[in-house]
């Protein structure tokens, strides 16, 4: 079992903390606030009352390499780059750190963090994207211009094939699933004969701009 160890357990790391839980992972929170830690219990493996910037307990914890770490210490820059170092002292692989802007972003990655997210330009940037491109539902970024996202087809797509849709041609995209709302069971690699219905969201992969030309 994968196990994760969320440290720092305001409102992005509790949530974190628990979805995790929630979706079959062992789950170590840890923080030295005595009310966030009685709130995570139900949603835990392990609840540790502790300061998470102190190594010796991190030791304690029997920390593993294939651990995947994540520190929630909004603008503490101090707190975040000791448990950064701590973590990449016991060789940690994936260390995922929450921070609020670019300045910090640059410093956490230059310590070893191997993923520094700011989750209120990442949120900024798909709320956007919703108003720009209103059926493009959420996707996520590749290499270059290109993307994978989920987008709601427009009426004049439903009851026809993918065949007959000739998006590849028209658009430069690629349909690599289709998932029911509903049900969320989802076709992978759909054949050219798919009938698109309506209650079902297109998995695509092309260039953002070519996405956006979806109506």
């Amino acid at each position: 079992m994968k196990r994760a160890i969320v440290i720092g357990l305001g409102i992005f790391g509790h949530n974190i903390a628990r979805d995790l839980f929630e979706s079959g992972f062992e789950v170590v929170a840890i923080d030295k606030n005595k009310e966030a830690i009685q709130k995570i219990r139900d949603y835990s493996t392990k609840a540790v009352l502790a300061d998470g910037t102190d190594k010796e307990m991190m030791e304690e914890l029997g920390i593993q390499e294939d651990d995947i770490a994540i520190i929630s210490f909004g603008e503490d820059l101090a707190a975040s780059t000791l448990i950064t170092l701590h973590l990449r002292q016991l060789k940690v692989k994936s260390i995922i750190v929450k921070v609020p802007d670019e300045e910090h972003k640059l410093i956490l990655e230059k310590i070893g963090a191997t993923d520094v997210i700011i989750p209120e330009m990442d949120m900024a940037r798909k709320i956007a994207k919703s108003i720009v491109s209103p059926n493009m539902m959420d996707y996520i970024p590749l290499s270059g211009d290109y993307i994978i996202s989920e987008i709601a087809p427009p009426g004049s797509f439903l009851g026809k094939t993918i065949r007959e849709l000739g998006l590849r041609a028209r658009f430069h995209i690629e349909v690599i699933a289709v998932r029911d709302v509903i049900s969320d069971n989802v076709q992978m690699v759909p054949q050219a004969d798919f009938v698109i219905k309506d209650g079902e969201v297109l998995v695509v992969i092309g260039k953002e701009a070519d996405i956006r030309k979806i109506k």
